[in-house]
């Protein structure tokens, strides 16, 4: 993956904010929120982790010598950063942002349409994914080039200053330290799919998708095989539900936990060339932190599969308006109880927050 910094530029005329309105059930169009983006980080590191890395190794320090750097954390205050506390030492926050180029519905080219915090705690026995709408109404602090510095919506932050000022904005909005930063391209989950011979989904209920890769595509309701463009799809679909994005985000997760299930069945790792291509796809898709080390980070990992993942969304109130922009409205009060349970690497207190 060819990494580079393409920011969709925000209006350039800035309306000052009205009272929010009254949150709505109205389903509206939106970019991708992909949560599959945690298959990169959690799938490859789990098939390659414990006996895994044996099989994979070599192919694994290829992966961590050669995978695209970003500066994630340059010119970001440290003096302005959340301080970790006692009762989390060891634990790991990993910001995973997404997003797809290719998709139909995307107009606006190479962007952040998918943030997500990955808490993992201490003992590393389980994560939690914690996904932040990208329309959410935060505060923006000001970047180094003296854009920002007031409220937006969360991904102007990544237009306007990159994923530095992306991670200042998310670290202001949680209170929680961010470690590690990956970013993932999904222009390659295709092949990720097809590299592992394809994955088995149970389709909740029948439809048929105007945005598939090839046309159109009609999804029988039942359990069945998916191929790679059947499964991005399947996962990308939500103008055909009532509930929208909400429906898509089931079947992200339905995909994430699919894939993770094959990869930690030992076909994969049974078999060379299929782990080969399965690598090589991941690895052309994603980009990470200069410090992040993949192999101590999946030696650390080699227990996890997707009984262990917990995919959460940032508590809201609803959608609403600021001045013409339709946004998220962030349940502040549930929310700060969910970020409190991270930073204090409460698992059990995240998963209640989070209801």
């Amino acid at each position: 993956m060819q990494y580079r910094q393409e920011y969709a530029e925000p209006e350039t005329q800035f309306i000052a904010p009205q009272q929010p309105s009254e949150p709505t059930k109205k389903v509206r169009r939106k970019r991708p929120r992909w949560q599959k983006v945690a298959l990169i980080t959690f799938v490859v590191l789990a098939l390659l982790g414990g006996s895994g890395m044996i099989a994979g190794g070599l192919y694994f320090r290829s992966i961590n010598s050669g995978i695209e750097r970003v500066d994630a954390f340059d010119g970001v205050p440290e003096a302005d950063r959340p301080q970790v506390g006692e009762n989390a030492q060891g634990a790991m926050n990993i910001m995973i942002l997404g997003s797809d180029s290719r998709d139909p519905g995307n107009e606006s080219g190479s962007r952040t349409d998918t943030i997500i915090v990955a808490h993992l705690p201490k003992d590393r026995s389980s994560a939690q994914l914690i996904s932040i709408p990208r329309d959410t109404w935060v505060s923006v602090p000001k970047s180094s080039s003296g854009r920002g510095g007031r409220d937006a919506k969360i991904n102007a932050s990544f237009a306007w200053g990159g994923v530095p000022l992306l991670v200042q904005t998310v670290e202001k909005f949680t209170g929680v330290r961010i470690d590690h930063v990956t970013i993932v391209d999904f222009s390659g989950f295709k092949e990720i799919v097809d590299a592992l011979g394809g994955i088995t989904v149970d389709v909740e209920k029948g439809f048929t998708t105007l945005y598939a890769l090839n046309g159109s595509r009609t999804f029988n309701a039942g359990r069945q095989k998916m191929d790679g463009a059947a499964a991005l799809d399947y996962a990308r679909e939500r103008h055909a539900f009532a509930d929208g994005d909400f429906a898509r985000i089931r079947h992200q997760q339905q995909v994430i936990k699919a894939i993770l299930d094959k990869a930690a069945s030992g076909g994969t790792l049974a078999n060379p060339a299929k782990l080969n291509s399965f690598v090589k796809a991941t690895a052309d898709a994603v980009a990470v932190d200069k410090k992040l080390n993949l192999i101590d980070l999946a030696s650390e990992m080699r227990d996890l599969r997707s009984g262990n993942l917990t995919f959460l969304t940032c508590p809201v109130k609803g959608t609403g308006t600021m001045g013409t922009e339709s946004v998220v409205l962030a349940d502040k009060e549930k929310a700060a109880k969910v970020f409190e349970a991270v930073r204090n690497d409460n698992v059990p207190g995240i998963l209640s927050a989070a209801k």
